[in-house]
């Protein structure tokens, strides 16, 4: 089944540009992994070495962090969307 992916700007450079991406998935855990095998060079923003969701990156279900959910087994269905929104850090000059 279709979802939707939406990449935020700091991350469109490695989805050639794409705003948003399709994949056929039926867990989160594996549209991630259908988006990263098509856009390989986007794989180690989105997961650690050990293949876990990186800490400062939160991908939500509609809107509800999966983190919340089942995570990676979190179950998706016809027209759900993802959302990648990595945390951005800064400080005061």
């Amino acid at each position: 089944m279709a979802i939707s992916i939406s990449i935020p700007s700091a991350l469109r450079a490695y989805t050639d540009g794409k705003p948003s991406v399709s994949v056929d998935a039926t867990t989160a855990g594996q549209a991630l992994d259908a988006l990263t095998s098509g856009y390989p060079g986007l794989a180690k923003h989105l997961r650690d070495a050990e293949g876990k969701l990186r800490s400062f990156v939160n991908v939500y279900l509609n809107d509800e962090d999966i983190r919340h959910l089942q995570k990676d087994a979190t179950a998706l269905k016809e027209g759900d969307t993802l959302i990648i929104v990595p945390s951005i850090a800064g400080g005061f000059r």
